[in-house]
């Protein structure tokens, strides 16, 4: 089972928008993601915190990875929720599921699965990252891996 774990990607200030939609550049770094990880990642769920920037995140990329998969907004991953009720949901769901949320829930998130301490920051987020955890065999939670934005950025600098 794997969980593809995502901050939401970079969203307006409080100031121009309360809604704190995605700004242009969010949508492009999200969009981006998106292409990198089309035909290379397979997901069954897309939930999101239901705040405006964590649901179009969540659309964007379920359009290329999951395309016809409804996307749920859930209850328990909003920034300051305590991570042990959502992890307990998640993990016996059994399925390979892409959540979209917030800091710092979602790093607290990433190490509560990988070490059982949610205060262990293991996982270094910014807005419109994804971190990959799988758990095989009882084995218990691992990093597959993580993608920030200046990664792919780099990645399209340095192929041109």
């Amino acid at each position: 089972m794997r969980f593809y774990l995502v901050q939401h990607g970079e969203a307006l200030s409080k100031d121009i928008d309360p809604e704190r939609p995605l700004s242009d550049t969010g949508q492009a770094a999200v969009v981006r993601l998106a292409a990198f990880l089309k035909g290379r990642i397979r997901v069954s769920a897309v939930v999101h915190s239901g705040k405006t920037r964590a649901r179009q995140t969540a659309e964007l990329l379920a359009a290329v990875l999951a395309p016809g998969l409804p996307v749920e907004a859930v209850s328990g991953i909003q920034p300051n929720d305590a991570v042990e009720p959502f992890m307990q949901q998640i993990t016996t769901a059994g399925k390979d599921t892409l959540v979209v949320g917030h800091l710092p829930f979602m790093a607290k998130l990433v190490a509560r699965l990988v070490t059982g301490s949610e205060a262990t920051a293991i996982a270094a987020y910014q807005p419109g990252s994804m971190v990959c955890l799988a758990t095989e065999n009882d084995i218990g939670w691992q990093i597959q891996w993580m993608i920030r934005p200046e990664l792919l950025s780099a990645a399209e600098n340095h192929a041109r």
